[in-house]
């Protein structure tokens, strides 16, 4: 049997993460980034979830997702509640989950393409 590597009809995406580091393309990131299918923003300056801002999102907003998914790092950590009213209140979903679910979340959501913005905290 013969196996064959099938990759998605996009420019990045994510093969894993988790609190230390993320995997997109065959490029390893250590620090927070943000990913679109056809956008990616490395060295997000946002760290911890807890401290966010609603103007933190500015660059996620700015990709017209439909959905933001954001990866808090090794565990699920909730930012404040002005952060999530942020896109809420502009009819955008957001779910905030562990990097490692956060990446599976992506892919399958871009696969299925939609348009979906990732942040992940590293």
């Amino acid at each position: 049997m013969q196996l064959n590597l099938e990759r998605p009809d996009y420019t990045y995406f994510l093969r894993g993460a988790d609190g230390a580091q993320a995997l997109v393309n065959d490029r390893t990131l250590t620090r927070s980034f943000i990913i679109a299918p056809d956008t990616l923003i490395e060295d997000w300056a946002v760290r911890d979830a807890k401290a966010m801002t609603p103007t933190e999102l500015d660059p996620l907003l700015a990709l017209n997702p439909e959905l933001i998914v954001l990866g808090t790092g090794a565990n699920q950590v909730f930012p404040a509640a002005a952060v999530m009213a942020a896109c809420l209140s502009r009819g955008i979903g957001i779910e905030v989950m562990n990097n490692a679910a956060a990446a599976r979340t992506f892919s399958v959501l871009a696969g299925e393409g939609r348009r979906v913005v990732a942040g992940f905290l590293i």
